[in-house]
Order: C-alpha cells, then sequence, then structure tokens
C-alpha cells in the first residue's frame, strides 16, 4: 500500500461521518490552507475537502486559519503606505448601481487610503467592480508594488483577485465545476493583505455576519464592520433598517442604522454606469443613489473611530461629499 498523503488527515477529519467528524481547529485549518496555496495538494483532494467544509459550512476558526495563511503568501513591500480601509468586492449588483464605488473614491479624495481587492469577468447579469472602474478611468494594479504606489499618490488603489492571489482566483473558479460556492469566496472578502485597522464587510446571507464578525476577533482585527450590503456589497441601502455587526479593539458591538428613507425605490431598469460620475459631477440628481454613498461612507467614517454618533458620522459624510474636488483619485 502507498503512503498516506499529507493533506488526508484534514480531509478525514471532516468527513468521518456524523459521529466522528469535527471542524478544524485554527491552526489545522492554517496547515491545511498553507499545503492548498502550494499546490502541495491533489486536485481530488481539494475538490473533497471544499465540498466537505460546504456541506458543513466553515467555522469561524477555520475561516481564521485560512486567512492567516492566504495571507502569508501575498507580500507587500516594505515600503508600501500605511492602509487606513480594507474594502472587499465580490458580489457584483444587479438591482442597483454599484454606489459604494463613489464612498470609496470619496474616502480617497479626503485623504483616507483605500485598498479594494474584487472579481470580475463573470458573465452574468450583474455588474462588477472591475470592469465599472476601468470604465470610470481607474486601471487595476497588476502587482502589489504598483498598488503600493497608486496609494501613496492618489490614495485608493485596487488589484482584481486574479492578481492578487491566483490560487485563490483559480479556486473560486471552481464553482462552475463544483456547481457551489466554497469557503474560499468567504475567505477572500476577509483577505486584508494590506493589514489595514479597518476593514468594511458585506455580505449578502445574514446568516454569514456572526461568521465574519467572529473571525475577524480570532484575527485580531482592531476595527471591523459588518454589514448585509445591497447585493451583497459593502454598500447601506438607504431603503432598510442597517444592522452592523463590528469588532472594535477585540470587543464585539452591534447597532442599527435607521431607514433613510420612508418609502422603499424601484430597481433601477438601466444600470448605466455612467449615472456615477454623472452624480459625482453633479450632473444628474438621483436621491437613492446620493443616500446609498453617503450613507456607505458615514457608516466607514464611524467604524474608522472618526465620528461618536450615527448622526455626526452622517453630517461629516454630508460634508465630505458637498467639499468633493471635480475629479476622484485615478
Amino acid at each position: 500500500m502507498s503512503e498516506e498523503h499529507q493533506f488526508a488527515p484534514f480531509i478525514r477529519i471532516l468527513g468521518k461521518g456524523k459521529n466522528g467528524s469535527r471542524s478544524l481547529t485554527q491552526d489545522e485549518a492554517y496547515h491545511a490552507m498553507r499545503m492548498i496555496l502550494a499546490d502541495e495538494v491533489e486536485p481530488l483532494q481539494l475538490g473533497a475537502f471544499l465540498m466537505l467544509l460546504r456541506v458543513k459550512e466553515e467555522s469561524p476558526e477555520e475561516l481564521a486559519g485560512f486567512v492567516l495563511a492566504a495571507r502569508e503568501a501575498i507580500v507587500f513591500p516594505d515600503n508600501a503606505p500605511a492602509v487606513d480601509v480594507d474594502w472587499s468586492s465580490y458580489a457584483g449588483k444587479r438591482r442597483q448601481l454599484p454606489w459604494f464605488l463613489l464612498s470609496t473614491l470619496l474616502l480617497a479624495s479626503h485623504g483616507v487610503n483605500v485598498f479594494m481587492h474584487a472579481i470580475g469577468g463573470r458573465k452574468d447579469d450583474r455588474v462588477y467592480t472591475p470592469e465599472t472602474l476601468t470604465i470610470l478611468g481607474i486601471t487595476p494594479c497588476d502587482s502589489v508594488q504598483e498598488a503600493a504606489n497608486r496609494i501613496r499618490d492618489h490614495h485608493f488603489a485596487f488589484m482584481s483577485l486574479e492578481a492578487l492571489s491566483p490560487k485563490l482566483y483559480q479556486i473560486i473558479g471552481m464553482r462552475s465545476l463544483l456547481g457551489l460556492r466554497s469557503p474560499v469566496h468567504t475567505l477572500a472578502r476577509m483577505l486584508n493583505p494590506m493589514r489595514a485597522p479597518v476593514m468594511m464587510q458585506g455580505i449578502f446571507h445574514p446568516a454569514y455576519r456572526d461568521m465574519h464578525q467572529l473571525a475577524a476577533q480570532l484575527l485580531n482585527q482592531p476595527h471591523v464592520a459588518v454589514i448585509k450590503g445591497e447585493g451583497g456589497e459593502i454598500e447601506r441601502d438607504p431603503d432598510s433598517a442597517c444592522l452592523v455587526k463590528g469588532v472594535h479593539n477585540g470587543e464585539l458591538t452591534e447597532e442599527t442604522w435607521p431607514p433613510m428613507f420612508d418609502n422603499r425605490h424601484v430597481k433601477d431598469a438601466s444600470m448605466d454606469i455612467q449615472r456615477l460620475p454623472a452624480l459625482w459631477h453633479g450632473d444628474i440628481v438621483d436621491e437613492y443613489g446620493l443616500a446609498a454613498v453617503v450613507g456607505t461612507t458615514a457608516i466607514t467614517l464611524k467604524t474608522m473611530g472618526r465620528a461618536d454618533t450615527q448622526n455626526a458620522a452622517l453630517k461629516m459624510a454630508q460634508d465630505m461629499w458637498a467639499q468633493r474636488p471635480a475629479s476622484w483619485p485615478v
């Protein structure tokens, strides 16, 4: 008989049956992901591992271990500037435009260093961040050095997951083969590769809110805000109450931001990306879009500790919008 593969014990832990299986510890998850990212796992093993996790659903400890291993594999240059806010974008939008992009650019235009990582290129009816930013004149960074330079010069940079971590991008691409999402979809959102003290998290399924919050606590993330964002992105839906589950210096927090309107707005029928620059330049009036931009910015500012109350954060965001420059950072 051949010698057992080194990755086999991790599969056995997850797949030993209803009474014999268990979740991985954080350390086990870390070592398992290290092997995966180092291409030390057979394709059959990887598929089995991912689907066993999918059936069980990953634990906060597993997610934290995966994130630590993935961060280790991404090395940023020593001269990289400090990043204030990490912003992930992996869902895409199909009901409303990605107004949150104006929130990140508004923050950057006022000196907040924002690093965004995103995924795009899917052939469906959603509007994805990389393609949208390119249309808006903001090109992706092809390397971490380029991202560091862009942040230093313009306070904003974004990289596709494909450039940031080709292996994670490849694994996410297995969804079409396996028919199900894997824990890597959650892992990618929590990468925070530049170790920003503030991490913004948007999810679609409320059940994942606690997982993101608890994993961030295990990762000793100084500040995090997890919201059920519009479409699954980090965007406050101004038509609905917004529950923000956070972590601040190790303490779990929870607060609800009230709706900004009494009535709900209808779906955007056109999804015309050019409405984003038109709103920025004051060429159109869009009460929903403006509220989404300002409301999302306000939650970010409060998470950063720049405002003590919701009203103060909203007023600060409104003032930033009123004082926005003629063009955003490019």
